[in-house]
């Protein structure tokens, strides 16, 4: 009798016991499968069949146990009922697309290059007017995949002043092309687009003016091209070279200023789990990631956490900063942090130039402050700007002075601000 009531506990001990190793292989398989394709459907039949065996495995001893006398039949419906009431929870979880917004229509003045690297550009030009300028001023985002929309209003200033003015939306952002491989998503690629700009507009020098990523891309692009850039300007640059910075990887933090509220919305967005299902598969196989959560999709959810943060990153009690409908790029901003934290130190390639640069750095900017000065550190001919009441967004918290310095470095007049020479930071 005792013997008896033993094996029926155990039996009903182990069918739970059961369930939670049958989803535990499924999940294991679904994840496995990945390394291998992107193909969802397959991985979900993986899945679903590692599940269903363990399921099954487990339940005919389970109801040997508990003397049921036709054990496969039972130990098969136990494993098809696991599977159906596991896959229909994951249907409408982890399979059911979030907001997706399409993007709106171009606004009028944008246009496009088909770059000889393959990628489709967008891109908005203000022409020059009044006695021309030798060099062309190109103007670089932050991110990696975060837009502007339009022209900046520097922009248009300086092609008052004679410069030809192009400011685009890196591949993968914005109104440019997506990539149906994501792991395209490189630095080197981004260097390569810019360089095929470069011949597309046909100038033999350019000068960059770099935001953020922008920064970091605009020296990566000098350190290949020296010889086709006549100044760079850096603004708020993010880090010269991650790999300096082994502890973090370079870059600030631009969350540390949400407060609780913004940081609970925040990772409510973010711990669904879709989206935690597409953070473990991005991290084994980026286009399976891809193919379970689309472009649309992620840029769309990268754009409603943007926005959310969008005004934490300057002063406290700036005003705040516009919204527009250019949308960041989720997958171009992902692959390529990856991939920036393993390219080539550009630093001995950038001491040896003598490209004349200017570097702007906000009193409120998040980056440490020793990333910036490396750039001064590290170009001979860097002219480093502090300016107050400032933070990560220069051109939206001190517009004016933002203007003036651009326009003063570029003309090659004196800056309207000191340069800022000690390596320790602004009291």
């Amino acid at each position: 009798m005792v013997r008896t009531l033993l094996r029926r506990c155990a039996g009903g001990v182990l069918l739970p016991v059961a369930v939670v190793c049958a989803v535990a292989a499924g999940a294991a398989g679904f994840f496995a499968t990945a390394a291998a394709t992107a193909w969802i459907p397959l991985l979900c039949a993986a899945g679903l069949v590692a599940l269903s065996a363990v399921a099954y495995l487990l339940a005919w001893p389970a109801f040997a146990l508990l003397a049921v006398r036709r054990r496969r039949r039972a130990a098969t419906t136990f494993a098809a009922g696991v599977a159906v009431v596991v896959g229909g929870l994951a249907a409408v979880t982890v399979f059911r697309p979030g907001p997706h917004p399409a993007a709106p229509a171009p606004p009028a003045g944008v246009r496009f290059w088909d770059l000889p690297t393959g990628s489709r550009i967008a891109y908005a030009h203000a022409a020059a007017t009044g006695t021309p300028r030798p060099a062309p001023v190109i103007f670089l985002h932050g991110g990696p995949g975060t837009p502007g929309d339009g022209m900046p209003r520097a922009g248009t200033t300086l092609a008052a002043d004679g410069f030809e003015v192009y400011a685009y939306d890196q591949l993968g952002a914005g109104r440019s092309t997506r990539l149906g491989d994501v792991t395209g998503y490189t630095v080197a690629r981004q260097v390569a687009d810019l360089e095929a700009i470069r011949v597309t507009i046909g100038a033999d020098k350019i000068i960059l003016i770099g935001q953020s990523w922008g920064g970091s891309l605009a020296a990566q692009y000098l350190a290949a091209h020296p010889q086709h850039v006549a100044r760079a300007v850096f603004t708020s640059p993010g880090p010269i070279w991650p790999g300096a910075y082994p502890d973090d990887g370079g870059g600030g933090d631009p969350w540390a200023r949400l407060s609780a509220d913004q940081r609970e919305r925040r990772d409510d967005l973010l711990s669904s789990p879709r989206v935690a299902v597409q953070s473990i598969l991005q991290a084994i196989n980026p286009n399976a990631a891809h193919a379970l959560v689309g472009d649309d999709e992620a840029d769309a959810l990268l754009h409603t956490i943007a926005v959310l943060g969008k005004d934490t990153t300057g002063c406290p009690g700036a005003s705040a900063a516009k919204v527009h409908d250019n949308h960041q790029g989720f997958y171009v901003n992902q692959l390529t942090v990856e991939d920036f934290a393993h390219v080539p130190d550009p630093r001995p390639a950038l001491r040896q130039l003598r490209v004349p640069a200017l570097i702007m750095r906000g009193e409120c900017d998040f980056v440490p402050w020793v990333e910036t000065y490396e750039y001064r550190r590290t170009l001979q001919q860097a002219t480093l700007v502090y300016l107050p009441h400032t933070g990560h967004s220069l051109e939206s918290g001190q517009p004016d002075a933002y203007v003036a310095l651009l326009r003063a470095y570029l003309r090659d007049e004196p800056l309207p601000l000191p340069a800022y020479t000690s390596a320790d930071p602004p009291s």
